[in-house]
């Protein structure tokens, strides 16, 4: 069964198609609408994007992304970094490279 829900993120309109699905990871059936904080990286630049909507596994927090909003997310990248698009806040990040012992 194909049930069509239209959602609206961001002033961007998806189209949501709901139908019997399991997880890739754990084959648990069970997902769940939710909002997580998603980071993008390109290069070496990143960008923290807050309240992205995502389905995700009940059993083992999987989480499963519309094209439609990974393509939104690297759009607002790319007008960040390419043309300077002024960003709403930044933060420093420490970076350390692992050395096994």
């Amino acid at each position: 069964m194909l049930e069509k829900v239209n959602i609206i993120f961001q002033g961007m309109e998806i189209r949501k198609d709901k139908m019997n699905k399991s997880c890739n990871f754990c084959g648990n059936k069970n997902f769940k609408e939710n909002r997580v904080q998603y980071i993008y990286k390109h290069d070496d630049r990143f960008l923290v994007m807050n309240n992205v909507p995502c389905e995700e596994c009940k059993y083992c927090g999987e989480q499963y992304f519309k094209a439609e909003v990974l393509k939104k997310i690297e759009k607002i990248f790319k007008d960040i970094y390419f043309p300077g698009k002024k960003v709403k806040r930044e933060v420093k990040v420490t970076v350390e490279e692992f050395v096994e012992i």
